[in-house]
């Protein structure tokens, strides 16, 4: 289930978070998942500092995740996808979807096909 609202921009709603999980992808095809500081440079997140197997990760496979957690369960966690490029010891994200994201209420009428959660697409600009 979508709900409907005006998109802040991606720079003010990773303000409100302390820190995120950035996931990428082994040479075996499974997750590395590390908790990370993302700033902002402009419209551009960064990750200012990664270590060996995040960078030889994202060099062999830029497509990440980052993923904002809720402070509590009735808020949103942020997720965003995007293509990371290694720029000296941290990261640049292209982001290419974001969305904020939480389970929705047990009570809610779960419609055909719907995924069962509340989602808050961002606007991303290109």
């Amino acid at each position: 289930m979508s709900t409907p609202v005006e998109p802040p921009s991606l720079a003010q709603t990773i303000g409100r978070y302390r820190f995120a999980y950035l996931m990428t992808i082994n040479d075996d095809g499974s997750p590395h998942a590390v908790a990370v500081s993302v700033g902002m440079e402009g419209d551009v997140p960064v990750i200012p500092a990664i270590g060996s197997r995040t960078r030889g990760n994202v060099l062999a496979r830029p497509v990440i995740g980052l993923v904002w957690p809720p402070q509590s369960i009735d808020e949103y966690s942020l997720i965003v996808d995007g293509q990371a490029s290694v720029t000296g010891e941290g990261l640049r994200i292209k982001p290419t979807r974001a969305v904020l994201h939480r389970p929705a209420p047990s009570v809610a009428p779960k419609a055909p096909g719907a995924c069962g959660s509340d989602c808050v697409p961002l606007a991303i600009a290109q």
